[in-house]
């Protein structure tokens, strides 16, 4: 019988050690975080249940106008919670930074963290609040440097710190745009930069590590690959893009 390294069983050990606290950090958390979002709109129900308690039909029609805008103000409320909640306990994702999966690294754990988070409030708000100011706010309190007149009409925008818009951006439905990859069992991450009066079309994907110049449209559809620049002032399309409004290329 062949005996396991106690070097492997030191390494399982931690690789166990780090994905409990990992998870159970994550329940804690996002326990609180729900519970403090929903703290405001909870003890307003209270009131109205013990303001209406005389008249059964009164009090069916304040829960019938009152739900729709609890609901807005609970979603409201998990956007703030939910940013300051990362800010507080470090979540983030690592800039420029290869964590190997099956290590469960520190630093894949943290990024854990805030993707769960991210993707709590996507469910939650996201369909509510998406290309409206108060989803950029969102964005802009979870880590994202963006700046003024920015129209963000899509879910799949994710790991927010390490995003960066110019004014004026506009970023279509569905697109996908990432400050991560994964590849061969690695999760690589690096910024994303889009310059002032970009506009990405829908369904776009912009990986890691992309820099796009002032005023550059990218059609709809298209990829735009890892680590490329693209020139400002033009336009893109295809898969992967190439400029289009060159002489050279434009159709006669």
């Amino acid at each position: 019988m062949t005996a396991v390294p106690t070097r492997d069983w030191g390494a399982s050990a931690g690789m166990v050690w780090r994905v409990t606290v990992t998870v159970v950090s994550i329940v804690i958390v996002e326990a609180v975080v729900c519970a403090a979002a929903a703290l405001p709109v909870v003890a307003f129900w209270s009131a109205l249940i013990g303001w209406t308690s005389a008249d059964a039909l009164v009090r069916a029609i304040a829960i019938s106008v009152l739900v729709v805008p609890s609901y807005i103000a609970f979603a409201m409320a998990l956007m703030v919670a939910t940013a300051a909640a990362n800010r507080l306990t470090g979540a983030r994702t690592p800039p420029e930074h290869t964590m190997r999966i099956a290590e469960m690294g520190w630093p894949l754990m943290r990024w854990a963290r805030y993707m769960v988070a991210s993707h709590l409030v996507r469910i939650m708000a996201g369909s509510l609040f998406r290309g409206s100011p108060i989803w950029t706010a969102y964005l802009r309190l979870n880590g994202a440097k963006i700046g003024n007149g920015v129209y963000v009409n899509s879910l799949f925008v994710s790991d927010h710190n390490l995003l960066q818009f110019g004014d004026d951006v506009v970023i279509g439905s569905e697109v996908h745009l990432s400050g991560h990859t994964v590849e061969g069992g690695v999760v690589k991450t690096a910024r994303v930069r889009l310059g002032r009066n970009v506009t990405i079309g829908l369904g776009s994907v912009i990986d890691i590590g992309v820099t796009i110049g002032d005023s550059c449209q990218v059609g709809a559809l298209s990829l735009v690959p890892k680590h490329t620049t693209l020139e400002h002032g033009g336009v893109y399309a295809g898969i992967p893009v190439r400029r289009i409004d060159r002489p050279s290329t434009m159709a006669t």
